[in-house]
């Protein structure tokens, strides 16, 4: 690599289509890569180390103290640099500790996104995943590390900084498309990640992104939940266990295409995931998201803990254009679900999920 060249990678937004939040408790889940939003890591080699910071994101410089509280209320304390200097430490330990050498210099990292913050579609691990794929192709080590790890590295360094969160997000943005992802307890504690299946994204009926463009923080939702689970409790056990059952029973539909049958299974994961949580975790502006959905028939729930909502409507273009009023009238965003193609080119799709003969 010349002084002048440079890697740059795009990681796609992500929604979390059946089955969450139960990855984060040896469930299933299927999810698919969002092409609405991206993040963008541009790497260049450069004599010394730099972690550039976003002009917009990690801003450092206000008009007044008051611009600068007013900044931390709504947007938060953390910007991307902090990210991408834990995929650092992440990226180099871990190539340490398994004897993957590092030939390549020092390089410059900066970063764009374009992924709303607190709407739930994995902002930050987008950075980090994109991170991660510029550092595979610096170094050339991509056939060092096997794809089924590299969810585990970014998770790892979203963890570095106090982040809540389970291993579907970064799944779903490594390997791009349509995945069906199983964490059973077994092949965690023997592999230490899930077992990943990528399905034809054609088999996804036409889906729509609800969101608000002031949404509450999506990160405060699993503290009780999460405590209660590993307590034992008998209901939450028992709901993450039928959560994971629809992620199961929704493979089957999309592949025999019974819409109806995956319309129900969206609402009733979030029916479920409510009972769990309950309103006040969820938020009020995060349930009409919902309600604004459901009161057109329109199947509806969380892409992820909260501030944006996926909405199948199951009775075609007509139910589209009440969903669009409906949701113009109540100050929400609503666009066409974007599903980004597999990453994975060596993938034989066919082999995986078999088409459903025609009768």
């Amino acid at each position: 690599m010349t002084e002048s060249s440079f890697i740059e990678h795009k990681s796609f937004a992500r929604v979390g289509l059946l089955g969450n939040p139960s990855d984060v408790y040896f469930g299933r889940t299927i999810s698919f890569s969002l092409g609405n939003f991206w993040a963008v890591v541009r790497l260049e080699p450069s004599k010394d180390l730099i972690i550039q910071p976003h002009p917009t994101n990690d801003l450092v410089q206000f008009d007044s103290l008051d611009h600068l509280v007013g900044r931390l209320e709504n947007e938060g304390y953390y910007g991307g640099v902090r990210l991408l200097m834990a995929i650092c430490k992440v990226f180099y330990r871990y190539c340490k500790e398994n004897k993957i050498e590092l030939n390549g210099g020092n390089f410059t990292l900066s970063y764009d996104t374009n992924i709303p913050r607190q709407t739930g579609l994995s902002g930050s691990s987008a950075i980090v995943c994109a991170a991660l794929n510029c550092f595979l192709d610096f170094y050339n080590v991509r056939h060092n590390i096997e794809v089924e790890i590299r969810p585990n590295l970014i998770l790892s360094a979203e963890r570095e900084l106090g982040i809540v969160a389970g291993l579907q997000d970064r799944v779903a943005q490594v390997y791009g498309g349509l995945v069906y992802m199983d964490f059973d307890k077994e092949s965690m504690d023997k592999l230490g990640h899930g077992k990943y299946t990528p399905m034809e994204i054609g088999l996804l009926p036409p889906l729509y992104l609800i969101y608000a463009e002031n949404p509450s923080d999506s990160g405060k939702v699993h503290s009780t939940v999460r405590q209660r689970w590993l307590n034992g409790d008998e209901f939450i056990i028992s709901s993450m266990t039928e959560v994971a059952d629809i992620a199961l029973e929704g493979r089957t539909a999309l592949l025999e295409k019974e819409y109806t049958k995956f319309a129900e299974l969206m609402n009733r994961n979030f029916d479920i995931r409510r009972r769990m949580f309950g309103d006040d975790a969820l938020g009020s502006m995060n349930l009409e998201m919902v309600e604004v959905a459901r009161r057109v028939g329109a199947a509806s729930k969380f892409t992820g803990s909260g501030g944006a909502v996926i909405a199948y409507c199951p009775d075609g273009p007509s139910q589209v254009k009440l969903l669009e009023d409906a949701c113009q009238k109540a100050g929400f965003i609503i666009q066409p679900a974007t599903v980004v193609p597999s990453f994975l080119k060596d993938v034989d799709l066919n082999s995986i999920c078999p088409p459903v003969p025609s009768n």
